[in-house]
């Protein structure tokens, strides 16, 4: 019998709009004539295409969901079939538009002043200004409250000190969000402040000897007496929660994004097991890969209609943060678990950067650390139901 492809399983198309269609071929159709291409050797190398920003900046992804100051304003919908796309290609890919726009752009743009937001989000979105989100420090990671990145008021200066560590962009932005502590505040509030590249005291290096998310810029920040004007600020950034709100919005896009590379894993192994020829028939006629590759398709269906729902409810404004936990934490154990066993259907096959999968075995393997790890999306979620806070 013909093979049903797998968006048919759930024909989520049959509930998308005719624009929110369009946007995912057009960047589907970036992704498999320019990205595909040369991804595995920026993997295999640790380099990222930055020729290509360009032409990612010409797709509208970055900042897509912000409205005005050049920015595409699309639905929520849209932006994670965007996303989902990109990390069909690469978590490094989605990573580098993500913290463009959903981290970087997304807290000039919620938290910063009007002359911030016109100076930075037109030039951010045609990528001719890259950012970056400095929030975690070599010691302070799921603890984002220990930081130890201070800030203090000088005159009409602030001046910086402390550091930032796995900071994708870092490397070639020309901006960062850097997110301290002010010490005249009681008790030391967070607060946000943009530094550009250039101001003395301010340096990035480049994080190496990467085994995931090789295709992509990932580096420290350190800050040394780093004096910025006060117009730097972001002025209505207060407390963990103006950070905080920012990585929601991240994580969002990653729940869809992580089932782009899970599909991406499925696809592969679904097209090797039709065509590895054992015991003189395909491999996919075996019982066992059968029963590998049904798994992989409810579990990539229920996640994208978990998804699906969840950005009709954010474009409602009715999205909580527990819910955005949730299609985090599913999507990217999920997906991780997929590529696991898309290696196994591949063979010795599967370690091979001529197939995607290891990549993105690799590539999930930080996704699923990364804008909180699977452990405190588990606690979130768990203080929902329970009312006890396990922190």
């Amino acid at each position: 019998m013909e093979p049903i492809a797998l968006d048919r399983l759930t024909d989520l198309d049959a509930v998308l709009t005719e624009d929110e269609i369009l946007a995912r071929n057009t960047v589907r159709q970036f992704v498999a004539d320019k990205y595909l291409p040369i991804v595995s050797d920026h993997f295999e190398h640790h380099t990222f295409p930055e020729a290509l920003i360009p032409d990612i900046a010409a797709l509208g992804v970055l900042g897509a969901s912000i409205h005005g100051y050049g920015c595409a304003g699309v639905n929520a919908v849209t932006y994670g079939l965007l996303l989902q796309e990109l990390e069909y290609g690469d978590s490094g890919l989605r990573s580098f538009v993500s913290v463009q726009g959903s981290l970087s752009m997304y807290a000039i743009y919620r938290f910063g002043s009007e002359a911030q937001k016109q100076h930075w989000l037109p030039r951010m979105a045609r990528g001719e200004a890259i950012g970056c989100f400095g929030l975690t420090e070599p010691d302070s990671g799921s603890d984002p409250g220990s930081m130890r990145t201070m800030a203090r008021q000088d005159g009409d200066s602030y001046v910086l000190n402390g550091a930032k560590m796995w900071i994708t962009n870092a490397p070639i932005s020309q901006v960062a969000v850097i997110w301290a502590k002010l010490e005249a505040d009681e008790p030391s509030a967070v607060r946000g402040f943009l530094v550009e590249r250039g101001t003395p005291g301010f340096t990035t290096t480049t994080i190496g000897k990467k085994m995931s998310l090789r295709a992509s810029h990932t580096g420290e920040i350190v800050l040394s007496d780093c004096r910025i004007p006060r117009e730097n600020l972001l002025p209505t950034s207060r407390g963990l929660g103006s950070p905080l709100a920012c990585l929601n919005q991240a994580r969002f896009g990653i729940a869809w994004g992580a089932l782009g590379a899970a599909k991406a894993c499925f696809d592969s192994a679904l097209d090797y097991s039709r065509q590895r020829i054992q015991f003189g028939v395909p491999i996919a006629s075996k019982q066992l890969i059968q029963e590998q590759l049904v798994d992989m398709a409810l579990e990539i269906s229920k996640g994208q209609l978990m998804n699906y729902h969840f950005a009709r409810l954010k474009d409602q404004d009715r999205l909580t943060p527990y819910q955005v936990s949730m299609a985090k934490k599913n999507s990217v154990a999920q997906a991780l678990h997929i590529a696991r066993m898309a290696r196994s259907i591949h063979g010795a096959s599967g370690i091979s950067l001529e197939f995607p999968v290891i990549r993105h075995m690799l590539n999930l393997e930080s996704v699923y650390t990364y804008e909180g790890t699977d452990e405190v999306h588990t606690l979130v979620l768990g203080r929902a139901l329970t009312g006890f806070d396990a922190f």
